[in-house]
């Protein structure tokens, strides 16, 4: 290994935790092609066992870390051209491990536009500013006046040369930067105050108006807040040291680099330059550093937060392989109704009119009975925009109709969260080419409910309205980052190679969409593959291809009973003798716990397979393709609940998380708006992260705690008390506001819309919800 490769390998393990080996080991093999989930998974002895959290991090840091020495190695070669490269300066520049420390570092050394302090030097000025520094006891008018001449007319124009000289000087030190960044990152205000006249366009950036927090600690959603107003023009922005000492501290800092503790006439002169370089140019390169640093904090914790929820999004339980009923609630345009198969496929639709203009309710509630009889539905999924609770009563008084002792299909209410975007995409398009639009929302609904990861990965993961600030943050690193989070749900649960879509495929370890089109492809035409191993027929579809994909991919009743487990096929040997041991049938001993008993791993490590592989194996014999998802749950909505007018604080309801936000978690109780369970309010201790206490899809009991009905704002709490005797009330930490749902609106990136706060007591709250869901 080269020394810059292990200088990668070690600062990656000190990062996750590991073995400079298991890195080096790691890159090797996502060098060469492999996916994290496969390495995770079918390379534990190579990896010493690094789990898919470990190898997204050990691939991000490897990215930067990349180009961090691409850059080390720019720079070397550039100060070597110069001949100014030093064996000190070259060891200063080896041991830099930011790429904000090796940018200072080479300041000096940077080719740059002609400046002030090079016109000075010209002029030959940088001598009266070492006159200065040598005798301070001397008068800087007085040696100033040997240095004057045709292009420096007087003292002033002498002794501001110097000065632009030694601000050069300073602003070049790499030391000099590296303390007061730190200083500034420990003791720095952000401040924002609203730009006369904007107080009325920017009502809903009200909180920020005169606002002032440590940089340090302000939350990623706060920080993005204030940005976007910033943005906006609503408001101005500044980082800088506490006015009260602060600035006198940074000042003095910057006096140390040249040492001026006397009251020498030197001393003075050189103080006030080194306070002029802090104000005019270093505060605002300090200013720059933190804004950066702060908009990529921020966009990092808003960026995880979303990757988060959309995890815990795809992971939620599947209904499974039955019969539903799916509706998209509509007022003036009708209900939507399709019904699905076990399979998903579409067997029929329909338009139903039960509310304003035409208040056909006999003949909505009739279809519904018809078509649960003709299809043996056994679920109703009912999305939750405009008229869901109306069309869930519906439904319900439908339900009744049915004879005495015939099953009930259960009632859902589904998130229709980029069901519209689903519709008008293209993949909708070509499944189904002569369905309305309108009704292929009424499918995506009934097709979440039986399988949320199947559905959600055809819609693009900003779509799906699970984030915060969606529109504000990187977007490469967004989406780079909810690609990640879907590969490794989709192969973590394993996917059926005879029903999945080309779009689940698509997230498959080791294909994309084209190959698997192609796998579709010669599905349509071969019929069902027998076994994994067809796979090599399928064109494009390569051995590389094959060994990555193989163990994501379900074979159900086929020729090879391992088909059907997570065991890859070049372990299936190794399976094969564990299975002998056992004596019996591979197929009676899948399955089967008792069987494997008194097996011991260790007794079939051998050269190729250890230890990680057999207890896998072992693992996958007892329970064969587990699903890692829970079971499916719902929650009971309250009867008579259907608006925000029905609520009354204290009641008791049940409700869905349907987002998780820093600042808390936003809940479905079935009245069109989602309540805000603020992070003060989601337990009976402090919470850090409300991902610790809830995630998205949970069905939790809240308690009302404030309704603003002009508004549409609903305070909810998961406190035993009720949320009863919550001391804090400061803008981030009281009862908040809903997030409404318009039904048909392309879903905002942010996942709804802006809820502001403007006083009162749910608007004390607001600051941290403002702008959420704009």
């Amino acid at each position: 290994m080269d020394a810059t490769a292990d200088r990668i390998a070690r600062n990656i393990a000190d990062t996750i935790d590991a073995r400079p080996a298991q890195v080096s080991a790691a890159v090797n093999l996502l060098d060469g092609g492999a996916t994290v989930p496969f390495v995770a998974r079918y390379r534990k002895e190579a990896t010493g066992g690094l789990d898919d959290t470990q190898l997204r991090t050990l691939a991000d840091r490897l990215s930067y870390l990349r180009e961090l020495e691409a850059r080390r190695a720019t720079i070397l070669q550039s100060i070597r051209d110069q001949g100014k490269l030093t064996d000190a300066l070259s060891r200063q520049i080896l041991a830099a491990d930011t790429k904000a420390t090796l940018e200072d570092i080479y300041l000096p050394y940077k080719p740059k536009r002609r400046t002030r302090a090079m016109i000075a030097r010209e002029n030959g000025l940088e001598p009266l500013l070492r006159a200065i520094l040598d005798d301070r006891s001397a008068a800087p008018e007085t040696l100033a006046e040997a240095y004057l001449s045709a292009e420096v007319g007087s003292v002033k124009s002498a002794l501001n040369g110097a000065r632009d000289i030694l601000a050069e000087n300073l602003t070049e030190s790499a030391d000099l930067l590296g303390r007061l960044r730190d200083f500034m990152r420990k003791e720095a205000l952000i401040t924002a105050r609203v730009i006369e006249g904007k107080e009325a366009d920017g009502a809903k950036f009200s909180d920020y108006f005169d606002h002032r927090e440590r940089w340090s600690d302000i939350p990623s959603h706060r920080a993005l807040a204030i940005l976007r107003a910033a943005r906006e023009e609503v408001v101005t922005v500044d980082i800088a040291p506490d006015p009260d000492g602060g600035v006198a501290r940074a000042e003095a800092m910057v006096a140390a680099q040249i040492g001026a503790p006397g009251d020498a006439p030197g001393d003075r002169w050189l103080r006030a330059a080194a306070g002029w370089t802090w104000r005019v140019r270093l505060s605002l390169s300090m200013y720059v550093d933190l804004m950066s640093e702060l908009r990529k904090r921020a966009h990092e914790e808003a960026i995880a937060v979303f990757a988060r929820n959309l995890k815990d999004l795809l992971l939620a339980a599947p209904a499974g392989a039955r019969a539903t009923l799916g509706l998209d609630p509509g007022i003036r345009t009708g209900v939507k109704a399709a019904v699905v198969d076990a399979t998903g496929k579409l067997v029929e639709t329909a338009t139903l009119y039960p509310f304003q203009p035409k208040n056909d309710l006999r003949a909505a509630e009739a279809r519904v009975i018809e078509m649960v009889r003709r299809h043996g539905v056994e679920l109703i999924a009912i999305g939750n925009g405009t008229a869901s609770r109306e069309t869930e009563r519906m439904v319900a008084d439908a339900l009744r109709l049915l004879p005495d002792g015939t099953a009930r299909p259960t009632r859902v209410v589904v998130s229709e969260a980029g069901a519209s975007v689903y519709s008008a995409s293209e993949l909708a398009a070509k499944e189904f080419p002569d369905l309305d639009v309108s009704l292929r929302g009424a499918v995506s609904i009934a097709r979440r409910l039986q399988d949320p990861l199947a559905e959600l990965v055809k819609i693009e993961p900003k779509s799906i309205g699970v984030g915060q600030y969606q529109h504000d943050v990187d977007q490469r690193r967004l989406s780079q980052t909810l690609e990640a989070v879907v590969e490794d749900a989709v192969n973590a649960v394993g996917v059926d190679l005879n029903m999945a879509s080309a779009p689940l495929l698509a997230h498959v370890s080791g294909l994309g969409p084209s190959l698997a089109q192609a796998v579709v492809d010669h599905r349509d035409a071969h019929g069902a593959y027998p076994s994994r191993k067809t796979l090599l027929k399928v064109a494009g579809l390569g051995p590389r291809a094959f060994e990555q994909c193989a163990g994501f991919l379900r074979i159900r009743d086929g020729s090879e009973p391992l088909d059907a487990s997570s065991v890859h096929p070049e372990a299936y040997g190794l399976a094969r003798r564990i299975v002998d041991a056992c004596g019996r049938d591979i197929r009676a001993i899948m399955g089967d716990p008792q069987a494997l008993n008194g097996l011991r791993a260790d007794d079939f490590v051998d050269e190729t397979f250890g230890l990680p592989t057999v207890r896998d194996i072992l693992s996958e014999l007892e329970k064969p393709g587990r699903d890692p998802r829970p079971s499916f749950k719902t929650a009971a909505f309250a009867d008579g609940v259907e608006d925000i007018k029905d609520l009354k604080p204290g009641m008791l309801l049940e409700g869905t998380v349907t987002n998780v936000a820093a600042f808390g978690a936003f809940v479905d109780v079935g009245v069109h708006q989602d309540g805000l369970v603020h992070i003060s309010q989601l337990a009976d201790r402090f919470v850090k992260d409300p991902h610790e206490v809830v995630k998205a899809g949970d069905v939790v009991k809240v308690r009302v705690t404030e309704v603003d009905i002009p508004r549409k704002r609903i305070g909810l709490s998961m406190r035993k008390d009720g949320g009863a005797g919550s001391a804090d009330k400061r803008s981030d930490r009281g009862t908040t506001a809903a997030k409404p749902r318009r039904h048909g609106a392309k879903p905002a990136a942010d996942g709804g819309r802006t809820a502001a706060g403007d006083g009162g007591a749910l608007g004390a709250a607001l600051r941290d919800a403002m702008n959420k869901k704009r």
